[in-house]
């Protein structure tokens, strides 16, 4: 259930890194992962989610190398590609012409580098991270926000550039390096989570509320089932285009503006799958909003219905759970002390958040761990946002 802190883990990244380069970083970008407590496939249909970060990042630890390369080399241990790689980059700083490639861990890197506003220029990293990858807490946005963190240290950067901006500009690295048609939602709470608050944003407007969740006797556990079934990068994409489906038949910009009563009218203008891929979207956002004023008045046990609810949901009418996740829910749900319990992430394997009472989180990993052989756990309340720390070698 512990895993390595921020502190600790910069650290540790430094010292590989001068073991590697045989220098020392001078630089340091670190940004954390997010866990969704409710509102999900909602971000990219303009809904509403209520992330909140995690204690849990990722780091972008390195130096200049006076060079027209890029030099990279990750420490995490469940890259399966090779570790280390490099690039030519622009003398003159323009690198929007980087396209991605061999390693597929190094694309979310090129992909920020290439979307910065600034000028870079050759320099040497180092990557490492305590954040689950494929566990649906969302490893990409953390490397992505981390480097763009990394390189305004590196490069000083102080550009008056709006945070929505470096937001935008991370989530078209993923777009367009790594193929993934994500919403906004995981590089916003990167870059702008606070500790001890969840998020409610609104993925239209970019409006956004900070949520107090910092109840010493309320705990948030994460359970990693370890698996992921290789649906999940194809089944999103073509998620994303039933929902557009739905409500250009409907009649509608996205399904944000479609009201239950509206998709029944047009129940039989949509085939069945349709129909219920909207049935949980416009729902999903529905239930995101009450489960924001239920956690603004301390309310865990209405919140943990509608958690109960959305997963309910995503099972039957998205279809993006999967035998392993909908064990975890079931058994969470079967120990005296949880409120709610539902997956989280895109689906097909990853995690389930479960909202809690703290002094039942050891009943329920055990009880967990008895239905299911290879649970990985991590009880914690919401983490800081990114940040941006200059190294003393």
């Amino acid at each position: 259930m512990t895993s390595i802190g921020t502190e600790d883990l910069i650290k540790e990244a430094s010292e590989l890194f001068f073991n590697h380069f045989k220098t020392q970083p001078t630089s340091c970008g670190c940004a954390p992962g997010r866990v969704n407590l409710i509102g999900e496939h909602t971000d990219y249909n303009d809904g509403f989610v209520l992330p909140m970060a995690l204690p849990l990042v990722t780091v972008v630890v390195g130096r200049k190398n006076g060079s027209n390369k890029c030099h990279l080399v990750t420490a995490c241990p469940f890259v399966d590609e090779p570790r280390e790689t490099e690039f030519d980059i622009s003398l003159d700083g323009n690198n929007t012409k980087l396209k991605p490639g061999k390693p597929a861990w190094a694309n979310y890197i090129k992909g920020v580098i290439a979307n910065y506003y600034g000028k870079v220029t050759g320099f040497d990293a180092l990557v490492s991270t305590n954040v689950p990858v494929g566990g649906g807490l969302s490893s990409s946005a953390a490397l992505e926000v981390a480097t763009y963190c990394f390189l305004e240290t590196l490069f000083e950067d102080n550009l008056l550039i709006e945070m929505i901006d470096k937001v935008l500009a991370c989530q078209k690295a993923e777009h367009d390096f790594s193929g993934m048609p994500c919403g906004i939602m995981d590089q916003f709470i990167s870059f702008m989570g606070k500790k001890d608050h969840a998020l409610l944003l609104d993925c239209r407007s970019l409006d956004y509320q900070l949520i107090e969740l910092n109840d010493p006797q309320v705990t948030i556990l994460i359970t990693n089932t370890n698996v992921r079934h290789k649906l999940a990068e194809s089944q999103y994409s073509n998620r994303k285009l039933q929902c557009e489906t739905a409500s250009r038949i409907i009649g509608k910009s996205s399904l944000r503006d479609v009201s239950l009563d509206e998709l029944e009218k047009h129940r039989k203008d949509l085939d069945n799958e349709v129909y219920k891929r909207a049935l949980h979207v416009i729902g999903e956002i529905g239930r995101t909003t009450e489960a924001a004023d239920a956690l603004s008045r301390g309310n865990y046990k209405e919140f943990g219905n509608l958690m109960n609810l959305s997963h309910a949901s995503l099972r039957d009418n998205y279809e993006v759970s999967c035998s392993e996740l909908d064990l975890v829910v079931s058994a969470a749900l079967e120990v005296e002390g949880v409120y709610g319990s539902r997956m989280t992430g895109g689906g097909f394997g990853g995690c389930t958040v479960t909202l809690l009472k703290t002094d039942a989180v050891t009943n329920t990993m055990e009880h967990i761990k008895k239905k299911y052989k290879n649970p990985t756990f991590y009880a914690c309340r919401p983490g800081s946002g990114a940040q941006k720390i200059q190294l003393t070698p």
